[in-house]
């Protein structure tokens, strides 16, 4: 089975920018240390400015699912609510060719 990819764009509230990078930069570094995560990188926006881009590489869909299950998803998922102009917009990735 190959490697399954995700690709999570997360918007800011004006004013809410830093609180935002700064508990996804701890997401990502904790999501590093999970099994079954490949690649968890971390950008933001060149053209949008406040909206934030992860792009994921993972093993399993049980890496996945456990992922999402995990303290540091959960604590980030509740800090963030109050601070994001809108819902993640998560997106798997199948291929085309």
């Amino acid at each position: 089975m190959s490697d399954l990819r995700v690709v999570a764009t997360i918007p800011a509230k004006p004013g809410s920018e830093d609180t935002v990078r700064d508990g996804l930069s701890s997401l990502a570094a904790e999501s590093r240390n999970e099994e079954g995560c490949v690649s968890y990188e971390l950008f933001e926006s060149g053209s949008q400015p406040g909206t934030f881009v992860i792009v994921e590489v993972w093993a399993s869909q049980a890496a996945i699912d456990a992922h999402m299950k995990s303290p540091h998803f959960q604590s980030a998922a509740g800090l963030f609510g109050e601070h994001l102009a809108g819902a993640p917009a998560i997106h798997p990735l199948k291929p085309v060719s």
